[in-house]
């Protein structure tokens, strides 16, 4: 790969790690009822959902979900 890609690859990888992961309400009733399915498998959810990985689908989760960030 020549450097310029190199660091493109790089920043884009950086941009995507950095923003937050927007769903569309029909992915989210995806997500939501495949957990309710079968849990953390993140892979078997991204399965359902075209162009999302099973890291976007986790980071996802826990960034909606997680109890941190949940006030009681």
């Amino acid at each position: 790969m020549k450097p310029l890609q190199t660091m493109a690859n790089m920043a884009l990888q950086m941009k995507r790690e950095t923003t937050e992961l927007e769903l569309s309400p029909e992915e989210e009733d995806i997500v939501a009822k495949m957990f309710r399915l079968v849990g953390k498998r993140w892979h078997l959810i991204a399965g359902r959902i075209p162009g999302r990985t099973a890291e976007d689908i986790e980071k996802y989760w826990t960034s909606k979900f997680s109890s941190s960030s949940t006030a009681c």
